[in-house]
């Protein structure tokens, strides 16, 4: 029979609840990126989606080549693009997109999520003297 040994998950415990209830509140987390997910209107013409992409491409090509967009994917349901844009806040992400032809043409909708560093990581750089003596 195998045995666990619950000791390293206790103390992990123990460190996490202590940090948690000595700690300040945490800073708010920085927005670094923001996603965007861009679809193409379910009601929009087809042949006006068509006629604007080439220029979309072209435009989207030079947002990439300006350090603006770090990176873009195809949705796999075809409806449109995800991108990840370089941006401090949903603002100035929103700005540099809704310069797109798509978007001037009202042929696609916009969702916009900030994205930043995965905050809970912070109680991982909790000091050694705030851990319990028998973990050290």
């Amino acid at each position: 029979m195998t045995r666990i040994n619950l000791s390293p998950m206790i103390a992990c415990a123990v460190v996490l609840f202590a940090a948690s209830a000595n700690a300040q509140p945490p800073a708010p987390t920085p927005t670094t990126a923001v996603l965007v997910s861009l679809t193409i209107k379910p009601d929009a013409d087809r042949a006006q989606v068509l006629k604007t992409l080439p220029d979309e491409v072209r435009a989207t090509v030079n947002l990439y080549l300006e350090g603006r967009i770090q990176q873009w994917f195809s949705r796999s349901d075809g409806r449109g693009v995800i991108f990840i844009v370089n941006a401090p806040d949903t603002d100035t992400a929103k700005a540099a997109i809704e310069q797109l032809p798509l978007a001037k043409a009202g042929l696609a909708n916009f969702e916009y999520t900030g994205l930043g560093p995965l905050s809970p990581l912070r109680v991982l750089l909790v000091p050694a003297a705030d851990t319990p003596k028998e973990n050290r």
